[in-house]
């Protein structure tokens, strides 16, 4: 079999979305067998694809079924295998990783899935292709492109973050949230050339509701051993261990965020996870957009960027921690302006340092005018 064109160079092995021990995989393909006809493979992908197909999008689609189906090289996922025979993957195509302005279509394409992904069966994911760079970038800058998407959605997300899951990303139980929904996610791209299983010619989001891992717990005799055959083959395929961030949900020491982006070696490391909450997270959004709201999301989160790329991978952002007319605190980038309805309270300093603050000062999320209801902890 031809090597498909998203391999790494040389003598590495098969590109391809990972499953972390503890997850269904990270890529499922819609057929086990593309037709050669073109208009037959173009009626197959459009059955499995959510929104519109770009012209580049059906050799995007073609080359990771490759990947996934290549019997001389196993991917290490045998979900991943029987999610392709069973035609349960559902893509959907970015213009763009770095613009945003092209990622509006995103948040409905997740929309779209998690509407109807219960009825694929457990062994299904949306798996988010952007075009190929044509000069890929570096490992930490797909890093902050890939929390930079994440945080687009859950700042466009209207409906109210899971009232069990917390808001952190360092508590045990974090995973992130949309639309009402718990997202495994996990994150490919044209920088991880050693880590294979990681690998992919365009960067390549997975997105896998937590409800298809319902019954693979680590504590159940199909959990266990779909986690022993897939490190084995993850041995294989990429040739060293697997990676040390991976561990399984709710387990202590485990952190679900460390598992979306990983290290290219297995001595590697990421920066600290950039996600933040917003305010009211677990509030309903008004249907109706705020498009100067938005206006100064957007413009936030690129002076954010910016900051983040000044400081380099190795520095972890400062934050402050505000405080609006309701009493609700949320933590800030120190570099960047306060928005408009807050107050900078003067407590700066790295995140774990404003988290505590918060939690002493914040033993009510709710709004001040709801405040005499039953109190909720901050988690």
């Amino acid at each position: 079999m031809p090597v498909p064109p998203n391999r790494p160079p040389a003598a590495a092995q098969p590109p391809a979305a990972h499953l972390p021990t503890a997850h269904l995989p990270t890529a499922h393909l819609p057929t086990a067998h593309l037709p050669t006809a073109d208009a037959a493979a173009a009626r197959t992908l459009a059955a499995c694809t959510i929104g519109a197909t770009p012209d580049w999008g059906p050799d995007a689609a073609r080359e990771l079924v490759e990947t996934l189906l290549d019997t001389d090289r196993p991917f290490p996922c045998t979900f991943a295998v029987a999610a392709a025979k069973k035609q349960s993957l559902r893509f959907g195509f970015v213009e763009s990783p770095h613009d945003e302005s092209t990622w509006a279509p995103l948040a409905g394409i997740l929309d779209d899935y998690l509407a109807t992904y219960k009825q694929l069966g457990k062994d299904t994911s949306l798996v988010v292709l952007f075009r190929p760079d044509e000069r890929p970038g570096t490992l930490d800058h797909y890093f902050r492109q890939f929390w930079s998407v994440l945080q687009f959605l859950h700042d466009g997300d209207p409906q109210p973050w899971p009232a069990s899951t917390p808001l952190d990303p360092e508590e045990l139980w974090w995973e992130f949230s949309f639309g009402g929904t718990e997202i495994f996610v996990v994150c490919n791209t044209p920088a991880h050339v050693t880590r294979h299983s990681r690998h992919n010619r365009g960067f390549m989001i997975t997105f896998q509701p937590r409800w298809v891992f319902e019954g693979l717990e680590a504590d159940t005799p199909r959990g266990a051993k779909a986690r022993q055959v897939i490190r084995n083959r993850i041995r294989r395929f990429d040739g060293m261990e697997p990676a040390a961030a991976l561990g399984n949900h709710g387990q202590e020491g485990n952190r679900e965020w460390r598992q979306y982006f990983l290290p290219d070696t297995a001595d590697g490391k990421v920066p600290d996870c950039p996600f933040l909450a917003r305010s009211g997270a677990r509030e309903p959004v008004a249907a109706a957009p705020d498009h100067a709201r938005e206006g100064r999301a957007a413009r936030d989160r690129a002076a954010l960027a910016r900051v983040l790329a000044a400081a380099g991978p190795a520095a972890g952002p400062r934050y402050t921690v505000l405080v609006n007319d309701h009493r609700q605190y949320s933590l800030w980038p120190a570099a960047l302006p306060v928005p408009d309805r807050w107050r900078d309270t003067g407590v700066r300093g790295a995140r774990d340092t404003c988290l505590a603050h918060v939690g002493r000062v914040w033993t009510d999320m709710r709004p001040a005018r709801t405040a005499q209801r039953r109190p909720d902890r901050v988690v």
